[in-house]
């Protein structure tokens, strides 16, 4: 039983590898990456994420709202930018998203950003006006990256939807989003196969902080229902629990103030939801898999 379940799980290791490495920006010049995807999968909220992803490990970034077609598009943008410190750009009258993203691209550029994430706009469906003015955007501000913000949710439709993007521009990255609800994210494999593009980030939350490095061991561990150790690990390394040398000194000396349990609670706090948390570890992790 061990070796039927880990051939089961090297083979979908091997399906999740799209067979080219992932966009990585340079330092000393401009970057720009462009998020494409359907209305709804999360385009917006993601390229606030990956803003954010980047400015904490020290890069220039900026955002570009060229979505002219959603209402409300822009005011949430520049609501999560200005939470995070983000500088964006985007234009109330202006209705070309093709005119709007090149401008912003170009303020950014000149004022020696390193990183320009452009969002773009979607539809509810795949029609030929999303692709048109997808292909007039991609055009104009000549991207070095097109992301491909796929819902996790659609399950097998994945394939489709993603088919459907790949026939008309080239997709470099896949990020999938809303993993913190019940799919696992099995459309991955589908996506992968359609787009042969790399999945780069997951998105398991609303929170800024959420969006996860993919690691394909670690994915496949919990689609199968394994659980995800090293995930866990990850959250605590990141929410500092692991280097409380002056904690641990005062509780061998038998102090522990209330002060320190609030300190606690908030570090298990920003590690995410108990649902989560929980979602990383099963029973199965004691089976020897």
């Amino acid at each position: 039983m061990y070796l039927r379940g880990q051939a089961v799980f090297d083979e979908l290791c091997k399906l999740l590898d799209a067979g080219r490495e992932p966009f990585k920006p340079k330092k000393g010049q401009t970057n720009v990456i462009m998020l494409v995807g359907l209305q709804g999968s999360g385009k917006t909220t993601t390229c606030t994420k990956l803003a954010h992803k980047y400015q904490s490990k020290g890069w220039k970034v900026g955002l570009v709202c060229a979505d002219t077609f959603r209402a409300g598009a822009f005011d949430q943008l520049r609501q999560n930018c200005t939470k995070a410190r983000i500088p964006y750009y985007g234009d109330y009258t202006e209705p070309n998203p093709a005119v709007v993203a090149l401008a912003g691209v170009q303020k950014f550029t000149d004022e020696q950003f390193e990183i320009v994430i452009v969002d773009t706009s979607g539809r509810h469906s795949q029609e030929a006006a999303l692709f048109d003015e997808m292909e007039e955007v991609r055009n104009a501000v000549n991207p070095d990256s097109v992301v491909f913000v796929l819902d996790s949710t659609i399950g097998q439709a994945a394939q489709e939807q993603a088919a459907a993007f790949k026939s008309k521009i080239d997709i470099a990255e896949v990020i999938l989003t809303k993993l913190d609800g019940h799919a696992r994210g099995g459309g991955a494999l589908s996506a992968v196969a359609a787009t042969h593009a790399p999945i780069i980030f997951l998105g398991t939350g609303e929170h800024i902080h959420e969006l996860q490095p993919f690691e394909a061991k670690s994915f496949v561990s919990r689609l199968l229902g394994y659980g995800d150790v090293q995930a866990l690990v990850n959250k605590i390394s990141d929410a500092g629990l692991e280097n409380q040398e002056e904690l641990a000194e005062r509780l061998q000396h038998g102090i522990f103030t209330l002060r320190d349990l609030a300190d606690q609670f908030q570090n298990v706090g920003r590690m995410g939801s108990v649902g989560e948390l929980m979602s990383m570890v099963c029973a199965s992790t004691f089976c020897g898999f």
